[in-house]
């Protein structure tokens, strides 16, 4: 069996748990390879999280900025996330538990009976391109945020204009994404066993309230007027376009797939006060 392991970086407690971590698997008979940073720390070889693809299982430990990074390079691979004490939406394994959790989830990958969770990923494509998939949210904006720096922008849902005005643009996310930027743009809270994705504009002149539409939908932004237009994949700027141009949103494969326990979707609320 293969595990995959990333810390979160310059974090002393994940560095130390995924040296743990590493040494438990080892003694095992698991192999276990690790991303660059937490090779660095534990003064080890590693591999680009880009390769993770090719593991059995995942383990991600830190926050949920660790997991989404995790989930870039894991493809279908499940991933247990460890969290170490922030708001944890898809780290359920607090640190105490974590070398029992993963080691359970091997034994189970093992007798072939481990149980995953699947949650949506979205992907942005336009003419010619595609933007890298997004486990939390795909935004559609102009060439900065505020004063002068928006876009006019128009809004359909499977073909049918929903929104159209100045905004400095426009969020679709996920039920997990609900709880990140959505939330801070004003965008509902989704339970994540509602299959369903949110459309959340940003600052709008005149705009529609936040719609929550069918998991099935495609949402198409169309930029029709700005001095260039943006889409970013999870806090990652990945592609500048030149308006007018239109970009379409839909899920797509393969899902993010949760290892380990289930995260109580109500406490990790109460952490974000």
């Amino acid at each position: 069996m293969h595990v995959g392991i990333v810390a979160q970086r310059d974090n002393a407690r994940a560095e130390l748990l995924a040296g743990r971590l590493r040494n438990r698997l080892g003694s095992a008979d698991v192999r276990v390879t690790v991303d660059p940073a937490t090779a660095e720390a534990l003064d080890c070889a590693g591999d680009p999280v880009e390769t993770f693809d090719a593991c059995d299982l995942v383990v991600s430990i830190g926050g949920d900025g660790t997991f989404l990074f995790s989930a870039r390079g894991a493809g279908g691979t499940p991933i247990l996330g460890v969290n170490l004490g922030e708001v944890g939406f898809l780290n359920a394994v607090g640190p105490d538990e974590a070398v029992e959790a993963v080691l359970d989830a091997v034994g189970q990958h093992r007798a072939g009976v481990l149980e995953v969770r699947e949650v949506p990923r979205l992907s942005a494509s336009g003419d010619g391109w595609r933007a890298e998939p997004a486990a939390n949210e795909i935004v559609v904006q102009g060439p900065r945020r505020g004063h002068g720096g928006g876009a006019g922008i128009e809004v359909r849902v499977d073909g049918s204009l929903y929104s159209g005005g100045h905004a400095d643009g426009v969020l679709i996310g996920t039920p997990t994404g609900s709880t990140a930027y959505n939330l801070s743009e004003g965008g509902p809270l989704v339970h994540p066993g509602v299959e369903g994705l949110v459309v959340t504009e940003m600052a709008a002149t005149g705009g529609m309230p936040p719609l929550v539409v069918d998991a099935d939908s495609e949402v198409t932004v169309t930029v029709t007027d700005a001095e260039s237009a943006v889409v970013v994949s999870d806090g990652r700027r990945t592609r500048e376009l030149t308006p007018p141009t239109e970009v379409s949103v839909s899920v797509t494969e393969p899902p993010v797939r949760l290892a380990g326990p289930k995260a109580d979707f109500f406490e990790a609320l109460g952490k974000l006060d």
